[in-house]
């Protein structure tokens, strides 16, 4: 008897790419067939295995052509499908500016610079309140309060679910899964800040493979396809105001 085995790589369509949560490095998903051959070459048992590479990428600068070194990690690496290069460079591209925030400041320096960026959306004390893991429980009762209090409680989660080492976490306490979705649903018209902050919370979500189902069970894809529909509607409903002020036909500004 034989003991065979190989990899199977990435087609179109299948498998998946991700950036590691805390190192310089592309983490591609592959499958591994193992197969017992006979003597005469025929295959006896068979066994697939899902599994990972973790591709270090060193040297990434600003300056870095990113699309030409997609194509040359494609080109090295046979377990990812050249159909894949567009999705590769998205995600060089998160790790090139990642890596850049991580050289030239400290988390709490980013952390200020956000809280600075997003002032004149926030009172002074919520600014400075630095979230904290330990108090998640009581992040999530503030979901239940007033539409002030509610936007504190979601800029707290969102300050936790900016550190992916808090995600495995977050991901797994299905409070607060739940009571983020219900409050898209239910206010998501009412604050546009308190609205950004959910969505961004579950975009950081989104940037891991295995999170995707929590989100799929959840329907954030549908709530922000609703989103994104009603703010369409809102442009167009603004412009035809517009120009109806400007006396200009709308049809000349599209």
């Amino acid at each position: 008897k034989q003991w065979y085995q190989r990899r199977v790589p990435i087609t179109a369509g299948t498998g998946a790419i991700d950036v590691h949560p805390t190192q310089s490095a592309i983490v591609v998903h592959f499958e591994v067939e193992a197969t017992i051959l006979g003597e005469a070459g025929d295959p006896m048992l068979g066994e697939n295995k899902q599994s990972q590479k973790a591709i270090t990428i060193k040297n990434l600068s600003p300056g870095t052509d990113l699309r030409k070194l997609s194509e040359v990690i494609v080109e090295k690496c046979n377990l990812i499908h050249p159909s894949k290069v567009p999705e590769l460079e998205q995600l060089l591209y998160y790790l090139q500016t990642r890596k850049v925030t991580v050289n030239t400041e400290t988390v709490e320096q980013e952390m200020e610079r956000i809280r600075q960026a997003t002032s004149q959306f926030d009172d002074i004390d919520e600014i400075q309140e630095k979230a904290d893991l330990n108090e998640l429980e009581s992040y999530v009762d503030l979901l239940y309060d007033d539409m002030k209090t509610k936007t504190k409680g979601t800029s707290l989660i969102l300050q936790l679910a900016r550190n992916p080492d808090n995600l495995a976490e977050l991901i797994e306490n299905e409070m607060v899964l739940g009571a983020l979705s219900r409050v898209l649903r239910e206010d998501w018209k009412k604050s546009i800040d308190l609205c950004t902050n959910i969505v961004y919370i579950f975009f950081c979500f989104s940037s891991f493979s295995e999170f995707h189902s929590i989100l799929l069970q959840y329907k954030i894809g549908s709530s922000c396809l609703q989103i994104i529909e009603n703010e369409l509607k809102r442009f167009e409903y603004w412009n035809d105001e517009l120009a109806k002020k400007k006396k200009v036909p709308t049809a000349t500004l599209r």
